[in-house]
């Protein structure tokens, strides 16, 4: 079996608000630095980190989700990310041992570290403690012989005496300190209703706040040595992930359950034009996504439904994922050219799928701004977060999946619509529901009607590598195969 050896480090911590983000942005900013190419990665389904991560690596953030992609998955995805890398840096999820509520390990960091072989670097917040430091690290690091806690960064110490004693508690632990950052103001970040603000949003204040960050981490850490615990990683067995691989096998499944399937080689006459929604409104996307449609041969092309009042040339598909739609809700609305567009779009029959943030996009109107109007639904802001990994099955036949077909997708919004899943009168009404939900509580969400796909569940099209091919295939104008 090939195997493939790549540095690397998982960034971890006791518990949320340690500072994982603070360290691992900076450490990848940091040792971008100094010449390495490093590859940028998050645990969870988070989109808003990667953003950070990519603009502090240069390189594209990506999600190591075992909950959204199978564990057997995480290997060869961080290896198709990492390709070239010379250093691989994953910012952890909450706790070292928080996983997937009710499912042990699974998605946690502990488990990612896992399943790639890495050493973990423990971030704790030592502003209120000392000695005590020492037994939380060693427990730590004892709870999971198969967890390799190789250092520890002490974060928010207050002074040269806190220093002093921290270091001293830890001496006998066993577990090296690799950085000790001071308690300081902030790096500027801001934050709103879903935690902080995207980077496609203030791009300028963004390089400044992580070049601050690694200005601290630089300062307060040893490089030599993080680098050193890196590149004692084993190698890693296993292929990288290949989306084109991914596609063709989505076509061999269909095919084995007697669908015709699609052209996914690329030697198509003509390649579909499967417009993508991005800019500030639209930023939450998985890498993998963009990938796995012009492997089952597409051009993706990007656009920004704030400023552009036309979809590109030859649209023939439409993707709407994740964002702040609400932020922007007048600017979207005003943008009348481009609504109508993506309506009579969506009349022609062209398939259009939407996530969360392209859910709202397409109801009748945001928080009473008019929008696109393709669903008969009004959305609205709400004070209730709703938040969780979920179990769904496609109630229908639908652009994006089978009648039947199971995955695990990620609910993140404070947003509500009405009606919740389809039915009634309206242009993409005439279905019903988009998913029926499993678990943790059975419901039917979201809207599934001919060509429109629109719901608040995000899945990682990773996790269902027949979603990009069978959203591609309905281009032609066929129906769903």
């Amino acid at each position: 079996m090939v195997s493939t050896s790549v540095p690397r480090l998982v960034v971890a911590a006791p518990a949320s608000g340690s500072g994982k983000t603070t360290v691992a942005t900076g450490l990848m900013a940091a040792f971008a630095s100094r010449g390495l190419a490093v590859s940028p990665h998050k645990v969870g389904p988070d989109y808003i980190d990667p953003g950070y991560h990519a603009l502090a690596a240069g390189r594209p953030g990506r999600n190591l989700d075992a909950y959204l992609c199978g564990p057997e998955r995480i290997g060869p995805l961080f290896l198709h990310g990492a390709r070239g890398a010379d250093l691989a840096v994953v910012e952890g999820v909450m706790g070292l041992f928080d996983g997937a509520a009710g499912q042990g390990e699974l998605a946690s960091t502990a488990h990612v570290a896992k399943l790639l072989r890495a050493p973990v670097v423990l971030v704790v917040d030592a502003s209120s403690q000392s000695r005590s430091v020492a037994a939380l690290v060693h427990g730590f690091a004892s709870w999971d012989p198969q967890v390799r806690v190789g250092g520890v960064i002490l974060n928010k110490v207050a002074s040269d005496r806190h220093e002093e004693l921290l270091r001293e508690a830890l001496d006998a632990s066993g577990v090296p300190v690799l950085g000790v950052l001071r308690r300081a103001e902030p790096v500027s970040t801001p934050s709103r209703h879903l935690g902080l603000v995207p980077v496609a949003e203030r791009t300028a204040q963004a390089v400044e706040s992580v070049r601050e960050l690694a200005e601290r981490v630089r300062a307060g850490c040893d490089l030599d040595a993080l680098l050193a615990l890196a590149r004692s990683a084993p190698p890693l067995p296993g292929p990288a992930w290949d989306p084109a691989d991914e596609a063709v096998g989505a076509v061999e499944a269909d095919r084995a359950a007697g669908s015709a399937g699609s052209r996914t080689d690329g030697a198509a006459a003509s390649r579909p034009v499967v417009a993508v929604a991005g800019g500030p409104a639209f930023t939450f996307s998985y890498a993998e996504h963009a990938e796995l449609l012009a492997a089952a041969g597409a051009e993706v092309v990007p656009f920004d439904p704030l400023r552009d009042e036309e979809l590109p040339a030859g649209t023939a598909g439409l993707v709407v994922g994740g964002g702040f739609p609400e932020v922007y809700a007048p600017e979207l609305s005003a943008n009348e050219p481009l609504r109508a567009a993506v309506a009579a779009l969506a009349a022609s029959g062209a398939p259009v799928a939407a996530e969360c943030a392209g859910l709202l996009y397409l109801a009748r109107s945001l928080d009473g701004k008019p929008m696109c109007g393709v669903l008969d639904a009004e959305a609205r802001m709400t004070d209730r977060l709703t938040l969780g990994y979920r179990e769904a099955v496609a109630v229908g036949d639908n652009v994006l999946a089978a009648a039947g077909t199971r995955v695990r997708g990620h609910e993140f919004h404070r947003t509500a619509v009405e009606p919740a899943a389809g039915g009634g009168t309206g242009t993409a009404a005439g279905g019903g529901p988009a998913w029926g939900f499993t678990h943790p509580v059975r419901r039917v969400e979201g809207w599934a009607a001919g060509n429109v796909h629109a719901s608040y569940l995000h899945v990682h099209w990773a996790g269902a590598p027949g979603v990009a091919r069978r959203l591609v295939s309905n281009c032609s104008g066929r129906p769903a195969v």
